[in-house]
């Protein structure tokens, strides 16, 4: 199997950069994505729970959620790497 490989990566060396460089592109993007996503929803829960904690309203820690820099510009950064790896898949 792994002289097949090889023969295969001698054979085709350009194809086999392609195909080696998309799969990690994919890889790296999940990745990026699962820990954006990930950060994003301790801070959105860190703000829930001292909002609770301080006897808030609902509207008004809502309200925090959406107007934090902190949070539109992880959103921001989810659409990109979204965009991104669509326009990776695509290619």
């Amino acid at each position: 199997m792994i002289v097949e490989i090889i023969q295969i990566k001698n054979f085709f060396p350009l194809i086999w950069i392609y195909i080696f460089k998309k799969v990690l592109d994919q890889k790296d993007f999940k990745l990026s994505k699962k820990l954006i996503s990930s950060y994003k929803r301790r801070l959105e829960k860190e703000i829930l729970d001292r909002s609770m904690k301080l006897k808030m309203p609902q509207n008004k820690f809502e309200e925090i959620i959406n107007n934090n820099n902190e949070l539109i510009n992880l959103k921001k950064a989810l659409e990109d790497l979204e965009t991104e790896s669509e326009s990776h898949s695509k290619v």
